[in-house]
């Protein structure tokens, strides 16, 4: 049997029932007056206002279908305290070796992830390296261009 688990933090599961109260609420009802004031156009068979409307309408069902998929099989991640081992919901700060750049990251599951905030999955190359770690441990990351880039864990959940 596949499992659909989907790992995530309270916060995030909490972003994505927001996502899915607003697409359910507004985003729907919005779509479909931008429907209604198409179809007064007439012919809908030339009418691009009513295609556009549509294929959001399409786009607007398939984001509620995933998002109450995801929060179905959704599995809260409890974020520990101080902890001696990296693991999915830890904030973990590491160091580039050679370039000697301290980055902090939360290590979240893939429906979480977003690097521009500094979430990283867990099942990401770097994210999958830093799992089971220790403080002080080094690491060894390849990268999408294949270079191996170290980094040193200077601390969990600081």
């Amino acid at each position: 049997m596949i499992n659909n688990e989907i790992l995530i933090t309270s916060e995030g599961l909490e972003e994505l029932k927001n996502e899915l109260e607003e697409l359910k609420t507004v985003k729907r009802k919005q779509v479909s007056e931008r429907i209604k004031t198409a179809l007064a156009f007439g012919d809908i068979s030339e009418n691009s206002e009513y295609d556009e409307a549509k294929n959001e309408q399409a786009q607007v069902e398939i984001r509620i279908s995933k998002l109450e998929n995801m929060i179905k099989n959704a599995k809260v991640i409890e974020k520990n305290g101080q902890q001696d081992v990296v693991s999915v919901g830890c904030k973990v700060k590491v160091k580039d070796i050679e370039f000697d750049e301290i980055m902090v990251y939360t290590i979240v599951g893939s429906a979480e992830a977003d690097p521009f905030k500094e979430k990283i999955s867990n099942v990401s190359p770097l994210g999958k390296a830093l799992i089971g770690k220790k403080k002080g441990d080094t690491i060894e990351v390849i990268s999408p261009a294949g270079v191996a880039i170290k980094y040193e864990i200077l601390s969990i959940n600081d």
